[in-house]
């Protein structure tokens, strides 16, 4: 991709217009050049003076920065739009993961082991959830673009999904379209192991 062709990107992608699809090419890309680079989510706020939180939204196409909003983030790389833009993150080719090689991108309670390092050029997102006793996805309800699948494999989960809610045991399994309010709470003495898959990967 030459100059212009990146520069009418930067301006085609922070239209207001964008589609979820296009905000989630964005956040990946971010992502991406975000690992390239060796920082961390924090560290990329510290050094940008962007909160984590939307730097995280972002990433995971939530959220479509402003022009000066992104400009900020990319200086704490640093790179310029352009660049950005012009940045064709290579997508993983790799075809089987050890279980150390699993990414995790979870906290508070809340372990999720990612299937791959990035998930620029997939369709599709696998995780290993495991969820310590007392542990949930947060008092709010989420929502993205999205459909997602799981199965339990042990301990007890409680799925809550618009103004539907059951506890699922081992075997059991769920099914739905991510853009309805959803929240997973872990009950029970032991903690609960789910394996799960979202496509897109908006999560």
């Amino acid at each position: 991709m030459n100059y212009m062709e990146a520069t009418h990107q930067v301006l085609k992608v922070l239209n207001m217009s964008n589609t979820p699809a296009a905000d989630l090419e964005l956040g990946l890309r971010l992502r991406a050049l975000r690992d390239r680079a060796g920082l961390s989510q924090r560290a990329l706020a510290k050094r940008s003076g962007v909160p984590n939180s939307t730097i995280s939204l972002i990433e995971a196409g939530k959220v479509n920065p402003s022009v000066a909003a992104l400009k900020r983030i990319l200086e704490g790389v640093p790179i310029g739009l352009s660049e950005f833009f012009a940045f064709e993150p290579e997508a993983e080719r790799k075809v089987f993961y050890a279980a150390e090689e699993l990414t995790e991108i979870g906290k508070n309670g809340v372990s999720l082991k990612q299937v791959g390092t990035t998930l620029f050029g997939r369709a599709m997102m696998i995780l290993k959830e495991t969820y310590e006793v007392g542990a949930d996805t947060g008092r709010g309800m989420i929502g993205h673009e999205a459909e997602e699948g799981g199965i339990v494999v042990a301990g007890r989960l409680e799925v809550t999904v618009g103004d539907q809610r059951k506890v699922l045991g081992p075997g059991d399994a769920y099914y739905f379209d991510s853009r309805t309010p959803h929240r997973f709470r872990q009950v029970g003495p032991e903690r609960c192991e789910v394996v799960s898959a979202c496509t897109p990967p908006t999560f």
